[in-house]
């Protein structure tokens, strides 16, 4: 089993920035690729940003150019860059973390508001 355990959401202003963090704990050697979710009100669940084998980056066409993906294996936590927010980046994140049998683990969630 693996545990993940978001932190970093909040109010922001547009324009703004925040990253959130997701620390991973558990059997977590078989796994191979993080990534972040989300989800808006009255909306379906969306891919945000994935991150394999720590440098294959892949990201939601809403958000290229804004948001980076990183990974720190010695803290085995993934984060998630947002920069320039927009009212429409409002939604509850989520994290993931993939394994090799093709199981995947999901934290929680963090809101994140952008808001003036």
């Amino acid at each position: 089993q693996v545990q993940l355990v978001e932190s970093g959401g909040g109010l922001v202003q547009p324009g703004g920035s925040l990253r959130l963090s997701c620390a991973a704990s558990g059997i977590i050697s078989g796994i191979n690729t993080m990534g972040w979710y989300r989800q808006a009100p009255g909306k379906e669940r969306e891919l945000v940003a994935t991150i394999r084998s720590d440098v294959i980056t892949n990201y939601a066409d809403s958000v290229k150019g804004r948001f980076t993906i990183s990974r720190d294996n010695a803290k085995n936590t993934v984060y998630l860059q947002m920069n320039s927010l927009k009212p429409e980046d409002t939604a509850v994140y989520y994290c993931t973390a993939s394994d090799y049998y093709g199981t995947t683990y999901w934290g929680k969630g963090t809101l994140v508001t952008v808001s003036s």
